[in-house]
């Protein structure tokens, strides 16, 4: 075993295997993998092998079906077979609301290259002649769909990545890890101490274990799975070719043919939580004692959807643990507040992610940043609010929904209040309806008395149409009250501090007193983040971003930080929050809750000042996401409830309102202003989305990724965001819908809803250039429906931006 090597990845299961083989194949040969036992040995050995491309993320989709792509390549390299099944598979919908999620799924599909269909009764019975369809409206088939092998999957990469030149070393359990002053790691094990430059966390039921070596708390943890091999089933063995895979959500299974037999897993809701305390060290090639008493209603009903297991006899019981992230996704990437530990934890789905893990880990150690937006299964989208005791009951509770339908505006119930503002007890007393992000919970809308304060799930426009409508029209009749803790807040300050934001941003920084808007790029010119800009002192500045990407935006800033200590960083989004008044009276308002002048003049638009608002010392910004006349008021938290009393008590007469998060977002839209995660991300530029505006591409700094965007920006972009007003009928957009035009897909809607105030169905996304003119007709597939939509070029609401800057 060597003593130096350039990447540790510590354990040997099929992410593991994967993370070394494409290290390899990107061109990093001095690696090597640390197993404790033998390659397999957790839960990669009982795992059913199947593997599929439907994942509500786009980019998860594209790397699952990247993955199910690679398995041949591996073959060819390493000359191990993986017993590949490309088989299709068929996911059944029973009610009208999964048959909406299937064909929002397919239609995602044709702009990502999928070939995946909507089938009847009639096609399904002939693709899987075993299944019953009593009650089955429709199914999704996917030709990609399968199942391998998983030792052989899993030997195929670590022959692969020996034949790139990584070392594997088996048997060696990792005792410490140990942080060196130049950034590497010592790993301390029973062969030995090697020093690491990166050390990959791919230990799957060890991964706590490997994180708490480290000092850090990972939010993931183990569930037991069961599933059933059956005995020779002749409706199985007599037929001329393989059954596909079959996922039967309302019965809680999946299906697939094993041999002359069939395997049938199960996700109950009755199920158990494993290794509550801690994975034992000893665990890995036993399985869990059967409990089939869990499952004993789901097996009932698989009997009913497939009459052939009534007759066949059980062969095989397996029930062994795998880990999940609260979210089921993976967590992936560098680990926040560390130097060189990367996490490559929580891959439940090995054989059909465990490649895109690898693919995503390599580029972003080698490359500098992945190739995709991966926010979805980057391990920073969770923060030091996901305790161990919340991480386990949202891992149930996403075992429990593994075949829910996810509907876009759902709220999921476990796991909440966890985080609250001082605010949240005033806007319960008013009816709101919450949502929670980051573990923090929201105002979404307030509910008329004599309605219930829940918002029905739904593809097609909720409950809470009408009284979003009422919110709106409110903040631009009069004035309106909307929380802003729920923006990420940083303070920048020190002698160094302008330099190293010119060099961050991508904008221009402001004068004292100013606000700007900037976007911050990647090395390679990507949306990376959608910054505010405060100014309070020459070298005094607040930022404002996302606030769900808190620790995701800190470990960047980290990253960047000078050593010599002349910056100093805090993030401050608890500490300072308030609320924002939006609407034609909300400077009559200001002017009545403070002594200072807030004319126009004397306190204009992108203006930033410190002032005595009630009883509270405050910031205030004219600034506000609603695109209307507007304030934004930050405090220290212990006054939060001072300052919504005196701005409730000044402004009752003027028709102060509460509106939500359902509101807010219905605004912006008339705007044509983005969201980040929605418009803005790492897939994009700012050439693709307009935020090229908020550049200085000519300024003297040489901030990050400017060389990237100047290519681009002489090379010019092939797509650009647009804004389109659709004719719906009962359902909107919501993300993801194809563009078509002249019979093609030529784009993608990345947002949208309807826009209550100028009473009109709005949708965000992008077009090719060549294609981008005011009036332009094209069709958005809105649940399988084509719907007419025309472009416009101006805002919907205040166009030329009077009432947004007055």
């Amino acid at each position: 075993m060597k003593s130096h090597t350039r990447v540790a990845v510590i354990g040997g299961g099929v992410v593991g295997c994967s993370v070394l083989y494409h290290l390899t194949k990107l061109g990093w040969s001095d690696v090597m993998l640390i197993e404790r036992s033998e390659l397999t040995s957790g839960s990669t050995w009982h795992a059913a092998g199947g593997f599929h491309t439907l994942n509500a993320d786009t980019n998860m989709a594209a790397l699952q079906g990247y993955t199910i792509r690679l398995y041949k390549e591996l073959e060819e390299i390493s000359g191990q077979v993986c017993g590949l099944h490309h088989v299709g598979g068929l996911t059944l919908a029973c009610t009208p609301e999964r048959m909406d999620f299937l064909k929002a799924e397919r239609a995602k599909h044709r702009y990502m290259g999928l070939e995946t269909e909507i089938v009847g009764p009639d096609e399904i019975r002939k693709i899987s002649p075993i299944t019953n369809t009593d009650g089955v409206l429709g199914a999704l088939y996917d030709p990609l769909d399968g199942h391998l092998d998983p030792s052989g999957t899993t030997h195929a990469y670590a022959k692969a990545a020996r034949l790139g030149g990584a070392e594997i070393v088996l048997r060696n359990p990792v005792l410490a890890l140990n942080p060196r002053p130049d950034g590497g790691w010592d790993v301390v094990t029973e062969q030995g101490t090697i020093t690491a430059e990166h050390v990959v966390n791919a230990a799957g039921l060890w991964a706590r274990e490997v994180g708490a070596l480290a000092g850090v708390r990972l939010p993931l943890h183990a569930m037991e799975h069961q599933y059933l091999v059956t005995d020779d089933i002749p409706e199985v063995y007599e037929r001329d070719s393989e059954l596909p895979h079959v996922m039967d959500p309302e019965g809680e299974s999946y299906l697939r043919q094993e041999g002359r037999g069939l395997v049938i897993g199960f996700y109950e809701q009755d199920c158990d939580p494993w290794a509550v305390n801690g994975t034992p060290a000893d665990f890995g090639h036993e399985l869990l004692p059967d409990k089939l008493e869990r499952i004993g209603d789901a097996i009932e009903t698989a009997y009913r959807r497939y009459p052939v297991l009534e007759r066949a006899g059980v062969k095989t019981i397996i029930n062994g643990p795998f880990t999940f992230a609260p979210d089921g996704n993976p967590l992936v990437g560098s680990v926040p507040g560390l130097r060189n530990y990367w996490s490559a934890c929580a891959v439940m789905a090995g054989f059909s992610q465990g490649g895109g893990v690898g693919l995503t880990l390599a580029e972003w150690m080698i490359e500098g940043e992945p190739s995709r937006d991966v926010f979805a299964m980057d391990v920073a989208r969770f923060g030091d609010f996901a305790t161990s005791a919340w991480t386990r009951n949202k891992v149930v509770e996403n075992y429990q929904r593994r075949f829910s339908v996810g509907y876009p505006n759902e709220e999921l119930p476990v796991g909440r209040p966890l985080d609250a503002t001082p605010a949240y007890e005033i806007w319960k007393g008013q009816r709101a309806v919450f949502g929670a992000a980051y573990g923090m919970e929201h105002a979404n809308y307030f509910a008329p008395k004599g309605e219930p304060t829940y918002e029905t799930p739904s593809f097609r426009r909720s409950n809470a149409f009408a009284a979003v409508g009422e919110e709106c029209r409110a903040v631009r009749a009069a004035v309106g009250i909307n929380e802003v803790h729920n923006f990420g807040k940083y303070e920048v300050s020190g002698p160094g501090a302008e330099a190293w934001l010119d060099r961050v941003m991508a904008g221009r920084i402001p004068k004292v007193g100013r606000i700007s808007l900037t976007p911050m790029l990647s090395p390679k010119g990507r949306l990376i983040g959608d910054f505010t800009i405060s100014r309070l002192a020459d070298d005094h500045f607040q930022l404002t971003a996302s606030f769900n990407s808190q620790a995701y935006h800190m470990r960047w800033f980290q990253q960047q930080l000078p050593d010599d200590g002349s910056v100093s960083l805090r993030n401050i989004t608890a500490e300072r929050i308030g609320f924002q008044i939006a609407g034609p009276k909300s400077r009559e308002l200001m002017a009545r809750v403070t002594t200072v002048d807030v004319s126009r003049e004397a306190f204009p638009f992108l203006g930033v000042r410190a002032l005595d608002v009630g009883l509270c010392e405050a910031l205030v910004q004219r600034v506000t996401y609603t695109g209307d006349l507007g304030y934004e008021i930050y405090v220290p938290a212990a006054n939060q409830v001072a300052l919504y009393h005196t701005l409730a008590e000044a402004g009752r007469d003027l028709g102060l309102r509460p509106f939500g998060m359902r509101a807010m977002m219905s605004l912006r839209l008339e705007k044509s202003f983005g969201s980040w995660l929605r418009e803005f991300k790492p897939d994009y530029t700012p050439q693709e989305t307009g935020l090229d505006r908020f550049m200085s591409y000519n300024k003297a700094a040489d901030f990050i990724g400017k060389a990237a965007a100047a290519a681009d920006k002489a090379k010019g972009p092939s797509r650009q965001l647009c804004t389109f007003v659709v004719e719906a009928d009962d359902a909107d957009v919501w993300a993801d819908e194809p563009i078509w035009h002249g019979g093609k897909v030529v784009g993608f809607v990345t947002s949208g809803g309807y826009a209550h105030y100028v009473e009109k169905s709005v949708a965000l996304g992008f077009l090719p250039p060549e294609l981008i003119e005011e009036g332009r007709d094209v069709e958005i597939e809105i649940l399988g429906e084509m719907r007419p939509a025309r472009l416009v070029s101006d805002p919907l609401f205040d166009p030329a931006a009077e009432r947004m800057r007055g």
